[in-house]
């Protein structure tokens, strides 16, 4: 039964004593869209979202103020959400104050704001639930933890002299030696001598002209031919000019090409041997994705981007089967490849001529008025792609206004954007303020219908974020963050994605620093992520079986940071619950890669639908839902009159199974690393053939800076010396080098980054970050 609230609007707020022993029966709260901020007694003072302490039984005075002018109300809910104790009246108006009266009484579990209910929400602990005193409140501060303490590595740099590298490759060769992708548009070898003097391969004259302040545009990708040693095969992705079939206004090509190399040593690339693969409009400059890579199987994966744009509003953008946001490529998978992972066989040919065969498992192979290139799609811009030497492919995704993810991706997967953002639901309107309830499922009317699925591993960029509420955040320094719950994006950007890249504005951080006196600190914990690998080199035993990954800048300008996650004991096979509890199963196909037997992955609890929250929408199905046939035969098992029927609804649950997070420690005797953390920004990974990882960064979030590519050692490794470091030796700005004692050999797993930041929805500046 909900309690009723005596509530009084009045323009000043009224002051509330503390008591030395708990909060005492007043409470005062500020109230804004990124949380609520405890006032007073001093128990709570400056605490986002702080939990209060209850005693059932007790009468309480509860006083909170509008800091932002938003339209805020407050509500008590129980653990289920399926009952409000406390629900006032919405006010608006910066300084208004509400006065709430109420008695704590059991199943009193959170507080929150019905409009914002994800930001501004905090635990309501009563007395006598708290359970063994310090055990107990250490285990919440752990339960709160977003980003715990990691090990220290060492950074040992091997090159420098490079423009923005993003990415670093093997070949399955003989010969010691690796290949370091520039997105100025050259190809590096990087052997015991250091960088060569000449580029392997040049495609600057065929790119576009690249801004040099900040682009996301430039050669994106590379990935050899499992037979390269034999047949001096390779691929790379690069940014165009608009062919003649790029319709007018539109921004580039997205170029994936073949190229060969002049002699049976490999020795240099002929740069007339291009042999244009696939060739995408692209009506952005930005969300360009770029990493490619071979999987087991042999077939050539390729990442693409949603199109660019914040809010997925702009030019090239289509209508797809969620009407509450306008549209957006990554739900689509008829009308253009944008938005997902495609899976194409470049040893065969197609119809009419084309250069590339489709693999007759591809999951929409067959399937009417579909494209058959998709493996997986409902992703924005996939920043980093890799296989594990299992052969399970992790695609780490840009999220735009709130939230990073890494998923684990496997045929036919939709993972959600841009309906979902990571685990939270998504609004084109309210990017900033994302709703409760959203569909977990696309209707039966498209692709048969098909589960939404969630993240391995999720991140907010700033730590009050969601479900996250005030967390400890992490071990880094603390950034100011605006009162929109996002620090490093403005309102501006959302129109700006127009192709020119003039929308980037790489001081992503000016709006926050506007808004610090209002707010407070706010933990910063990121604005874009950089896909990494799994690990399994041997040589950093503290790292063994852990995903390394990291984010392009902490804010948008300055450094960014170094991570791992540990995935759950026996992943990917071993049991995972799902919501409901039920384990699920993961056959493998032919080439040995796993494909879902279940409707989930990864994330397991937030794919399943969720009972009524009390939330109800005009999505939410009725009690005599069918759920759609999780083996994806393209039948559903219920009855559907149309695109909008049969859609669960989907509200974030408090926990999901997410792999925990952990920031690296960093030593290093140069510039890129220092004080235990980095200096610079982190643009890409790479891997060679033993499984050791490379950290390729810049010291500028702009094409004008100078990059750098880092070995991962042990702490007491990391003994580089900048003179050890050859400068550039006149031969171009990419020359230069150190020795290097990397192995090399083959690794047909990728990694790219693009410098894409939408940190900002005016979109700050690289690694797509946010919005564009």
């Amino acid at each position: 039964m909900q309690t009723t609230a005596l509530a009084s609007v009045s323009g000043v707020a009224t002051t509330a004593l503390a008591q030395d022993d708990g909060l005492g029966s007043e409470i005062e709260l500020g109230g804004r869209t990124s949380g609520w901020v405890g006032q007073s007694p001093e128990q709570i003072a400056d605490e986002d979202n702080p939990t209060l302490e209850l005693v059932p039984g007790e009468s309480y005075t509860l006083t909170w103020e509008n800091l932002d002018g938003a339209g805020h109300n407050f509500a008590i809910e129980d653990a289920d959400g399926e009952e409000n104790f406390v629900e006032t009246e919405i006010v608006s108006g910066v300084g208004e104050t509400q006065e709430v009266e109420f008695t704590a009484e059991e199943g009193m579990a959170e507080y929150y704001c019905q409009p914002h209910p994800t930001s501004m929400r905090g635990e309501i602990e009563l007395a006598g639930e708290g359970g063994n005193g310090d055990e107990e409140m250490e285990a919440e501060d752990e339960s709160q933890t977003i980003i715990g303490e990691g090990p220290t590595i060492g950074l040992e740099t091997i090159a420098d002299g490079l423009t923005a590298p993003l990415n670093l490759q093997v070949a399955d060769e003989e010969q010691d030696r690796q290949f370091v992708v520039d997105q100025a548009g050259q190809i590096w070898v990087l052997d015991d001598d250091g960088l060569a003097d000449e580029p392997f391969l040049d495609v600057t004259d065929r790119m576009v002209e690249l801004e040099g302040d900040f682009d996301e545009r430039g050669l994106l990708g590379l990935a050899f031919h499992p037979d390269f040693e034999e047949n001096g095969r390779f691929f790379v992705r690069y940014s165009a000019p608009p062919t003649d079939e790029v319709p007018d206004g539109w921004d580039h090509t997205f170029v994936l090409a073949e190229f060969e190399t002049t002699d049976d040593e490999n020795s240099q690339a002929d740069p007339d041997s291009e042999r244009r693969i696939l060739e995408i409009p692209e009506p952005q400059f930005n969300h360009n994705s770029g990493a490619i890579a071979f999987g087991p199987d042999g077939c050539l994966y390729v990442a693409t981007g949603d199109g660019g744009g914040a809010n997925d509003v702009g030019e090239g953008h289509v209508e797809d089967w969620y009407d509450e946001n306008e549209g957006g490529n990554g739900q689509d998978t008829a009308e253009n490849l944008l938005g997902g992972i495609l899976r194409i066989d470049i040893n065969g040919e197609g119809e009419d001529g084309q250069p590339y065969a489709i693999p007759e498992d591809n999951p929409l192979v067959d399937m009417e008025g579909e494209l058959d290139e998709y493996w997986a799609w409902g992703l924005r811009n996939p920043w980093g792609i890799s296989f594990t030497d299992d052969g399970e492919l992790l695609v780490a995704d840009v999220g735009q206004a709130l939230f990073e993810t890494v998923n684990h991706v496997e045929a036919g997967g939709n993972y959600g954007w841009n309906v979902w953002e990571g685990t939270h639901c998504f609004s084109t309107e309210s990017p900033d303020d994302p709703p409760e309830d959203c569909p977990a499922e696309t209707p039966s009317d498209v692709r048969g219908g098909e589960p939404l699925r969630g993240p391995v591993i999720e991140y907010p960029h700033q730590a009050n974020m969601g479900r996250y509420g005030d967390g400890t955040a992490q071990n880094g320094d603390t950034e100011n963050g605006d009162d929109g719950g996002n620090g490093n994006e403005t309102d501006a950007d959302a129109e700006n994605g127009n192709g020119n890249g003039n929308g980037e504005d790489t001081n992503a951080t000016e709006d926050t620093e506007e808004t610090s006196d209002d707010t407070g600190d706010i933990e910063q914990i990121g604005v874009s992520i950089t896909g990494g690998y799994m690990y399994e080199g041997g040589s950093v035993s503290e790292l063994e079986g852990t995903y390394v990954f990291g984010d392009w800048s902490r804010d948008g300008e300055g450094p960014g940071r170094l991570f791992l996650a540990r995935p759950p004991e026996g992943w990917p096979n071993g049991e995972t619950g799902g919501a409901d509890g039920a384990d699920e199963t993961t056959d493998e196909d032919e080439n040995g890669n796993g494909t879902d037997t279940d409707t989930e992955n990864g994330g397991d609890d937030l794919h399943a639908p969720e009972e009524d929250a009390g939330n109800n929408t005009e999505n939410e199905s009725g009690p005599d839902f069918e759920p759609i046939d999780p083996e994806g035969n393209g039948e559903s098992t219920g009855e559907s009159d149309g695109a909008e029927a049969d859609q669960n609804t989907y509200s974030p649950p408090n926990e999901v199974d997410l792999w925990p997070i952990e920031e690296l420690g960093v030593e290093s005797e140069d510039d890129v690393g220092s004080d235990g953390s980095m200096n610079h920004l982190v643009y890409g990974f790479g891997r060679d053939a033993n499984g050791e990882m490379y950290v390729l960064s810049s010291d500028t979030p702009t094409l004008d800076g100078e990059g750098y590519v880092s070995r991962i050692v042990t702490a007491d490794e990391s003994t580089a010396d900048e003179s050890d470091t050859a400068e550039d030796d006149g031969t171009g700005d990419e020359d230069a080098s150190t020795e290097t004692e990397s192995e090399t050999d083959t690794d047909s797993n990728e990694t790219d980054t693009e410098t894409e930041t939408d940190a900002a929805e005016n979109e700050s500046t690289a690694n797509e970050s946010t919005d564009a």
